[in-house]
């Protein structure tokens, strides 16, 4: 990063890591495209810019496409993971729905209360996680209207939280989602569902800290078995090339403060400290 970026472009940047949506990242890019340096020395980053709020525009392009031919429905993914909630009818999806994300979606003892996606987030220790409610599944649901739609959803999720209430009921589940490549774990409201969906998740949080500081808060979230590397270049591009060491503290460290390599790999709730040139 050159050095003379102002404030205006650091936040910029900054909103753009944490930018989890097509529409927040190019809203981020245009705010740094509009604040970065325009002096020669700039227009390499400039043009990387450039290019990045090019492909957006590309892939939001792509994404309108996308909602056309699902007839309009469609869910964008926000936050660090996508889970759909999966149920026969009244089989408490709305209900659990409510329960992760303090959404006000209707509740009834009627079935087919849920006639479109609704959509809540869930707080997981400062990870933010999209829960999305689908209409209920019955027999031969790719036939019903918007049916393959929905399973076209349900196919891109990150996670399916399964809701029935019987065995048979569980068996329509299986038939119905037989071409789904998604994990799949089932609710039971005797666990702490919160967990049972981040042990499930191909997912990590890990903290970041200054030397002398608390660590950090949120925490990054990132894939499983990513590297301290993995980690940086999340953070900043251009910490891969200044990168010294790092110390972490966790599951992944034999002891507190351990100095590890840029291949080091990183545990849940790791706290990691960059060193750099």
């Amino acid at each position: 990063m050159p050095t003379n970026v102002t404030a205006e472009y650091s936040a910029a940047e900054m909103e753009y890591t944490k930018a989890s949506t097509t529409e927040e990242k190019l809203k981020a890019l245009k705010k740094m495209l509009s604040t970065a340096p325009t002096h020669k020395g700039a227009e390499k980053l400039r043009q990387e810019i450039k290019t990045k709020i090019s492909k957006l525009k590309e892939k939001q392009k792509k994404e309108a496409e996308q909602k056309k031919g699902r007839g309009g429905i469609t869910v964008p993914k926000e936050g660090a993971a996508q889970i759909i909630l999966v149920g026969t009818p009244n089989s408490g999806k709305s209900t659990l729905l409510n329960k992760l994300s303090g959404a006000d979606v209707e509740v009834a003892d009627y079935p087919y209360t849920t006639a479109k996606p609704e959509i809540g987030m869930m707080d997981y220790k400062g990870i933010k996680l999209q829960i999305v409610e689908i209409p209920a599944i019955v027999e031969n649901f790719s036939d019903t209207e918007n049916g393959k739609a929905y399973l076209g959803i349900i196919n891109q999720a990150d996670l399916v939280v399964l809701l029935f209430r019987n065995i048979d009921e569980y068996d329509i589940l299986r038939k119905e989602l037989a071409d789904i490549d998604v994990k799949q774990i089932i609710y039971n409201e005797n666990n702490d569902i919160k967990e049972d969906i981040w042990r499930g998740l191909n997912i990590i949080k890990v903290y970041t800290k200054e030397p002398g500081k608390e660590p950090s808060y949120p925490p990054f979230a990132i894939e499983k078995e990513s590297t301290i590397g993995d980690m940086a270049e999340h953070v900043h591009r251009d910490f891969i090339k200044k990168f010294r060491f790092a110390r972490v503290w966790g599951k992944s460290a034999t002891h507190d403060g351990q100095r590890v390599g840029i291949d080091h790999e990183l545990k849940d709730d790791d706290i990691v400290e960059l060193h750099m040139k």
